[in-house]
């Protein structure tokens, strides 16, 4: 099990962007959860096995149809058991 933190820049905020991450994150089967942040950017952490996140990355690098993901800046971070689900913050 492992954890990441994804800060994800463009526009992607009132674009369906923290709905499009739940849905991916679901179906991966990750834990976590999705935010918007003041500065316009949305904030992301997950956990669960290392290829579920290395795909989960490359569909947040996508993003939704209406989006446009500018950057994605990866953090390494540790796993919270205390999390159950990935929900929107």
């Amino acid at each position: 099990m492992r954890a990441r933190r994804y800060l994800i820049s463009g526009q992607v905020q009132g674009v369906g962007y923290r709905f499009f991450a739940v849905r991916v994150a679901r179906e991966l089967g990750l834990k976590g959860w999705v935010r918007n942040l003041s500065d316009g950017r949305v904030e992301v952490y997950a956990a669960g096995p290392a290829r579920r996140l290395e795909d989960f990355e490359a569909r947040l690098r996508q993003g939704p149809p209406a989006g446009e993901v500018r950057g994605v800046e990866v953090e390494y971070s540790s796993v919270d058991a205390r999390i159950e689900g990935f929900d929107i913050r």
